[in-house]
C-alpha cells in the first residue's frame, strides 16, 4: 500500500525518538502491507487517518466479510503489546474493542486490529460539562483489577523515571526549579502513602475518548500502568488548557474541576490536586525540552495554578 505518514505523526516521532524514528517511518509502508495480507486475516486498506495521532500510524480498513474495522501500527517502544493487553483485559468494557484478541501471533508485535469508532467526534466536540460528565463515566469502567501477571509498570515506576529528566530541564532552565521542586516533592509524599492498585489508562483526556455504535463513548490510546485512580484524573483537570488560560477565572476553573472530578468519582481530593501538579509540570518540561515552547508554556501556566 502506497502512502505517505501523515506529518504530524512524523514530526512527533522525530521530537520523541530523535534519528531513530527516520528507520522505522522507512520501514511503515512495509509494516503496514504486512499486517494487511496476514494469511487468514486478511484486511482490504480504505485511507490513512490524517491528521492522526502523535504516536502511531491508523489506516481504516475493511474484514473481508465488510465489517469496518481500524488498523493501528506503532513503533515498540510506544508499547503496543501493553495497549493489546490492557484492551484485552478490558474486553470493550469502556475501551475500543481489540479484534482477534486471542490471537497474539495473527498479526505483527506492533500492530492491532480495533473495531472502527467515530475517530472525527471525541468528547472534545461537546460543551465543558458535558464532556466531563461523560470522561467521568468512561474512566469509571477502565478502573479495573490488572490481570495476574500483567506487564504493566506502576505508577511509581513510571513516574520514578520522569523525576530525572524533570530535574534536567530544571538545570538548564533556573526558572523552572520552583515548579519542578514542587511537583516531584507532591510525588514524593503520594507515593509513599498509595494504597490501591487498579488498571489504569494512563493517557486519559476528552481527545482520547470517541464516538462508538454499541456504546456511545470509548476510550482510545491507553498508555496502561497500574496505580491509584488520582493519578488517571489528572491529565483531564487540565484538558482545553488554552481555554483555561485564556479565561480571566482560568485558576478557578481548574480547581473547581479538581473538586468535582474528586467528588464525582470518590477519589481524594487532595491527592488529585497533587498528582494535577505533578503531570502537568511533567508535561511541559517534555514539552520545552521537545521544541514545543507553546504547549510547554501554557501547561507550566497551568501548573503554577495549583
Amino acid at each position: 500500500m502506497g502512502f505517505e505518514p501523515p506529518e504530524r505523526l512524523v514530526r512527533a516521532l522525530g521530537e520523541t525518538y530523535g534519528e531513530a524514528a527516520g528507520g522505522w517511518l522507512g520501514r511503515l509502508p512495509a509494516l503496514a502491507d504486512e499486517a494487511l495480507s496476514v494469511p487468514g486475516h486478511e484486511v482490504l486498506p480504505e485511507r490513512v487517518v490524517a491528521p492522526g495521532g502523535r504516536s502511531s500510524l491508523v489506516l481504516l480498513v475493511h474484514r473481508p466479510d465488510g465489517t469496518p474495522a481500524a488498523l493501528k501500527i506503532a513503533p515498540p517502544a510506544a508499547g503496543p503489546a501493553l495497549e493489546r493487553a490492557a484492551l484485552a483485559h478490558w474486553n470493550g468494557w469502556g475501551a475500543v474493542e481489540l479484534l482477534l484478541p486471542g490471537d497474539r501471533a495473527a498479526l505483527p508485535g506492533d500492530a492491532l486490529l480495533l473495531e472502527r469508532l467515530g475517530h472525527e467526534v471525541s468528547l472534545r466536540s461537546l460543551p465543558e460539562a458535558k464532556a466531563l460528565l461523560e470522561a467521568a463515566g468512561t474512566v469509571r469502567r477502565l478502573w479495573v483489577g490488572p490481570p495476574p501477571g500483567h506487564p504493566f509498570e506502576t505508577v511509581v515506576e513510571r513516574t520514578g523515571r520522569q523525576a530525572e529528566p524533570m530535574r534536567a530541564a530544571a538545570a538548564r532552565d533556573e526558572a523552572l526549579a520552583p515548579l519542578v521542586t514542587a511537583a516531584l516533592a507532591a510525588r514524593e509524599e503520594l507515593v509513599a502513602r498509595e494504597t490501591e492498585s487498579f488498571l489504569l489508562h494512563g493517557n486519559f483526556r476528552q481527545s482520547k475518548v470517541l464516538s462508538g455504535g454499541r456504546a456511545p463513548w470509548l476510550a482510545v490510546g491507553p498508555e496502561p500502568l497500574t496505580g491509584e485512580r488520582a493519578y488517571d484524573l489528572a491529565r483531564l483537570v487540565r484538558d482545553r488548557v488554552e481555554d483555561l488560560i485564556a479565561s480571566p477565572g482560568g485558576a478557578v476553573t481548574a480547581r473547581r474541576r479538581i473538586r468535582k472530578l474528586a467528588d464525582s468519582l470518590e477519589v481524594d481530593q487532595a491527592r488529585l490536586h497533587g498528582w494535577t501538579l505533578f503531570r502537568a509540570v511533567e508535561s511541559g518540561t517534555r514539552a520545552l525540552t521537545a521544541g514545543r515552547r507553546r504547549e510547554g508554556e501554557l501547561t507550566l501556566e497551568f501548573a503554577g495554578w495549583l
